[in-house]
């Protein structure tokens, strides 16, 4: 489940996951302080997600950049074990990221238009 490198969704999508990689950085205070994780735990797990996400932006022009990506969204999701906060704003991401992914199908569906008149 992958769009044309052509699609200019996909560069929403790489925006999605840059702004979730650092949307994890910013969730290791909310870790610390919020929901009282150990701080080696919290480091641990919100630079893991966020690196997670930069590797699949890196690779997301290639054939498992997708599946990195929809990982991804899981990733973001299941950061809500460790502070509730994050199953909200993972669930935001995943949203928008399946958005996109259909919209993405959706341009690649549409027939090119002819020359105008």
């Amino acid at each position: 489940m992958r769009l044309a490198a052509s699609n200019p969704m996909g560069r929403v999508m790489l925006s999605i996951l840059g702004f979730e990689a650092i949307v994890f950085g910013l969730a290791i205070p909310g870790m610390i302080q919020v929901s009282e994780v150990s701080v080696g735990a919290a480091f641990g797990l919100g630079l893991g997600a966020a690196a997670f996400a930069v590797l699949a932006a890196a690779m997301l022009r290639r054939p498992p950049g997708y599946l990195l990506g929809w990982l991804t969204q899981a990733v973001a999701i299941a950061l809500g074990f460790a502070t509730p906060m994050m199953f909200a704003v993972g669930g935001m991401f995943a949203l928008l990221w399946v958005v996109c992914f259909v919209l993405g199908r959706r341009i690649e569906a549409t027939p090119p238009a002819g020359p105008p008149g």
